[in-house]
């Protein structure tokens, strides 16, 4: 279809007018029809109660987002990875805690899908891997399944610094999983749960290179959910503590073979970005909010209008000029993102991760502040944007405080150098 004859989405995506593909349109145009319809008029109901939005599932299954990222020859939306994230930041501007844990589930394709294309393999490893990942696509595209991601488990494990304390143990067949999961999304709602741990080999030492990524049916023995969730922010995500115990997980389970997880992890930097999309999100409906809170045409409140105060007028425009920083970075760090990027690439993707993660807060703060008090009251959605919003700085592996020390020191060492004793 040539350009000129695309209709007009009648919005602004949360990733900005920038230029899109036919099929980047059209996903857009889906994401805020289901986020305005659906998934807002929802949103208090999870974070009040602090469960899992199921119905929001059961649209996103409906839609064929689920398999977004599966590739089309096997039944999916063939997505890329630009492609998903711009369409996981227009959800997240209606529900955080669903554009949150949408991603859990979209990652476990994503990684297997595009991101394992690029990773290198031997010819065996790559046969294996087609072979292994038929399985979890068909699950996804033929029966709707969800799949989670728990990586972290209080230590450095989930940064890349340490191997995971979760293992596994080779036995005919597959693998003996034992170790605990902490802040696992989707806890109860996912039917498996795609875990990274250190295989287990009898007289050597745990190195992160030995790590593997397994699917865990939900229905597995000696797997447990445990622990109360009553969070500050992101309270749909329902994150609790998972648990194995003596664990069988078949052959067919591994999402990839032995060792190429770590690969990836040093081929594909970007792999690591796809949280933010739902803060860019949170920061442009922090920023939606209050412009038509101080318009007075916010639904079912009084038409009462704001706009005309200097003091308001400034408050949105700092709120945009940030706003537009956060869309201009992620927009770059996602259409440039590669296996084996640049130094500079890599510095951009890092400058991206803590300007959303710290940007969407300060925009909500600034949002808060401007609307006034009603923007504390919980019939609104701004403080739940806001509380929200500040959980994004605080994931691993890249929280803000992470990234700022990877990036000072990536500026100031080249690989392989130390300073001198």
């Amino acid at each position: 279809m040539p350009l000129d004859a695309i209709p007009p989405l009648g919005f602004t995506p949360a990733v900005g007018d920038t230029e899109l593909t036919p099929r980047q349109r059209e996903l857009l145009a889906l994401a805020h029809e289901l986020g305005r319809a659906r998934f807002a008029p929802r949103a208090a109901q999870w974070d009040e109660t602090a469960t899992f939005p199921f119905a929001n599932y059961d649209d996103l299954r409906a839609a064929g987002l689920l398999a977004l990222c599966v590739p089309r020859d096997q039944g999916g939306g063939g997505a890329d990875y630009a492609t998903y994230m711009m369409a996981a930041a227009e959800i997240g501007r209606f529900c955080g805690a669903t554009a949150l844990t949408w991603n859990m589930h979209i990652s476990s394709t994503l990684w297997t899908g595009v991101l394992a294309d690029g990773i290198p393999m031997t010819e065996a490893e790559r046969a294996e891997h087609l072979r292994r990942r038929q399985l979890h696509f068909a699950r996804v595209v033929d029966k709707g399944a969800i799949y989670a991601q728990p990586f972290s488990e209080g230590s450095a494990a989930a940064a890349g610094r340490a191997p995971f304390g979760t293992t596994a143990r080779k036995v005919d067949g597959g693998w003996i999983v034992n170790g605990r999961k902490i802040f696992a999304s989707l806890s109860g709602a996912a039917d498996y749960y795609g875990i990274l741990c250190t295989e287990d080999k009898p007289g050597t030492r745990p190195d992160p290179r030995d790590t593997l990524y397994l699917a865990v049916p939900a229905s597995s023995e000696g797997f447990a959910i445990s622990g109360d969730w009553n969070p500050l922010g992101m309270r749909g995500t329902v994150s609790r503590n998972l648990t194995f115990t003596e664990v069988f997980v078949p052959d067919d389970e591994q999402l990839m073979p032995r060792g190429i997880y770590h690969k990836g992890a040093q081929t594909w930097p970007a792999m690591f970005f796809t949280l933010a999309p739902t803060y860019l999100g949170l920061a442009n409906a922090a920023y939606d909010f209050t412009v038509q809170y101080l318009r007075g045409e916010v639904p079912g409140e009084p038409p009462v209008r704001r706009r005309m105060y200097p003091t308001k007028q400034i408050a949105v425009a700092q709120m945009r000029i940030q706003l537009e920083s956060l869309r201009s970075l992620f927009l770059r760090a996602i259409r440039e993102a590669r296996p084996n990027p640049s130094k500079d690439e890599r510095m951009r993707l890092y400058a991206a991760q803590y300007t959303v993660m710290e940007g969407a807060n300060d925009i909500a703060r600034l949002a808060i502040r401007t609307c006034g008090g009603q923007g504390m009251m919980k019939h609104l959605p701004l403080e739940r944007i806001y509380r929200d919003s500040r959980c994004g700085s605080l994931m691993l592996p890249w929280t803000a405080e992470l990234v700022l020390d990877r990036m000072g020191r990536e500026a100031l060492y080249e690989p392989g150098e130390k300073d001198e004793a």
